[in-house]
């Protein structure tokens, strides 16, 4: 099993999880993370570190969100990785909890 970002990290990225990955597995887009499904070792220490609980085990992944499981794969293959923090979006705050915003994800 592997660990899944799904929409509530769109237009916050916080990137406190990646520096808790032992292995270096999430890459950044423009306004979302993304973690590689092929080198995610289930540690689940990055699941806790997400102030937006945006990320969770594949397996628990919500059925709106199924979509986030392909998603992750396909954008970790595209996308640069990042193996330590940086600041999060400055209007991160505001995008905390709302909800619909896959719309709005930057490829």
């Amino acid at each position: 099993m592997t660990f899944v970002v799904t929409e509530p990290c769109i237009k916050c990225k916080y990137t406190d999880c990646v520096e808790v990955c032992p292995v270096d597995c999430f890459y950044e887009g423009p306004n979302f993370l993304v973690i590689s499904p092929e080198e995610c070792i289930d540690c689940a220490l990055c699941a806790p570190e997400c102030p937006v609980d945006a990320i969770m085990e594949e397996e628990d992944v919500p059925a709106d969100q199924q979509d986030f499981i392909q998603l992750n794969a396909e954008l970790a293959q595209q996308w640069p990785n990042i193996a330590t923090k940086k600041p999060s979006l400055p209007d991160a705050k505001q995008w905390d909890m709302i909800t619909p915003k896959k719309h709005l994800l930057e490829r």
